[in-house]
């Protein structure tokens, strides 16, 4: 054999061996570098708090798991969170949410619409092939792994549509003594995701999804970003849309939202609405982040606000950080409007991961909190807005 055509054959070993690393190790370490816990900035959890947390409803109103390359079922060795580590924090409703598309540069202050992180994650993860080009497929693609993951679960996750069904597997929670399942529902961060088509919001709704974002982190055809160019307020298709969703039942989300797609928003909607992951100017200023007087409007719309988890949201990630701009968003819009939204698995660096969120608990006892808000803000005012906005149970999915 020629020297030659021995390399070449050396070659093409070497390419054999390194393509299964490139699609299966590659996205792992990508992601596992994008979503870390800093635990430096944790606390210990005083005997009270850890007793009175195990006696919670805990929600969570925005978790980005589904996008990266992991089995949410399988406890995961990096990341913020998998179904067993939700179980063992005491997690009683978690948001799931979808991404379609990502600015590549992505920053909170300027980012255009015309590059995409998303096309090369969904290839080099495996993805199918018909997620490659159309954001649409890819919500329904990341919608079906929740879904599998319930399925496969063993009882440990349960995937809800309509109030009906939350009222079941809450009651299923309250009477078993072994299996407290994961509820869940399906989100989507931003309506890129309907590839411009007013139908496909049906499409969504038709998939199970229950809530979605007007915008991520650019400007797209239904509504202006914090983070985009123009930074508009709703556009002609961005209005038809708020009403069909809804007429349909899904609940809109104003995180990342343009200031004036905000106040579109608002004056168009007539349900009550969630700002899914967010922080509040007064304790740390930023382009995503809560003014008073948006903290007073959503309260007037009946309106839940979940605070969020990491830097841009509370500057220092910690969970004394987390509850200073609880006790302010709860001064300012009221108790029963407050919840968490902890940007788990968002491409975030958080103190804790899902397991360890008593520290939330311990936080607000040392803030001053009495235990009866501690419950609300927990998750007790999740609980209430889902029963009261999720479709009654009567429509067919």
């Amino acid at each position: 054999m020629s020297l030659a055509r021995r390399r070449l054959l050396g070659l093409a070993a070497l390419v054999g061996l390194a393509t299964p690393a490139f699609f299966f190790v590659v996205p792992r370490v990508v992601g596992a570098r994008m979503n870390r816990v800093d635990d430096t900035r944790a606390i210990a959890v005083s005997a009270r708090a850890e007793t009175l947390h195990k006696t919670l409803f805990v929600a969570d109103l925005h978790n980005d798991l589904l996008l990266w390359d992991r089995d949410p079922v399988q406890p995961g060795w990096w990341g913020h969170t998998d179904v067993q580590r939700l179980v063992d924090g005491n997690v009683a409703f978690e948001v799931f949410s979808t991404v379609t598309k990502t600015p590549k540069g992505q920053n909170y202050l300027r980012n255009s619409a015309a590059t995409d992180n998303i096309t090369l994650l969904a290839i080099t993860s495996r993805w199918p092939r018909r997620t490659w080009g159309s954001r649409l497929q890819r919500a329904l693609y990341q919608a079906d792994k929740l879904e599998h993951a319930a399925a496969i679960s063993e009882g440990r996750l349960v995937v809800v549509h309509t109030a009906r069904e939350l009222q079941t597997a809450l009651e299923f929670r309250e009477r078993t003594p072994v299996i407290k399942p994961v509820i869940g529902i399906l989100n989507t961060e931003g309506l890129q995701a309907i590839d411009g088509e007013l139908a496909n919001v049906d499409t969504l709704f038709a998939h199970g999804f229950r809530m979605a974002g007007l915008a991520h982190f650019f400007d797209n055809e239904v509504a202006g970003s914090a983070h985009g160019e123009a930074k508009g307020g709703l556009t002609p298709l961005g209005r038809q849309v708020l009403q069909r969703m809804e007429a349909l039942g899904l609940i809109v989300d104003l995180a990342h939202v343009s200031p004036q797609g905000f106040d579109d928003a608002l004056a168009l909607s007539t349900k009550p609405l969630v700002v899914s992951h967010t922080g509040v100017q007064a304790t740390c200023e930023g382009p995503r982040n809560l003014s008073d007087g948006q903290l007073r409007a959503l309260a007037a719309r009946g309106a839940l606000i979940g605070i969020g988890f990491w830097d841009g949201a509370v500057c220092d990630a910690s969970p004394r950080a987390i509850a200073k701009a609880i006790r302010h968003a709860v001064d300012v819009a009221g108790l029963e409007h407050v919840a968490l939204g902890s940007d788990w698995d968002g491409a975030t660096t958080v103190a804790f991961g899902a397991d360890q969120v008593a520290q939330v608990t311990e936080a607000l006892l040392q803030a001053g909190f009495s235990e009866d808000e501690i419950r609300a803000v927990m998750g007790e005012n999740v609980r209430r807005f889902m029963l009261a906005n999720l479709p009654p149970g009567t429509e067919s999915r």
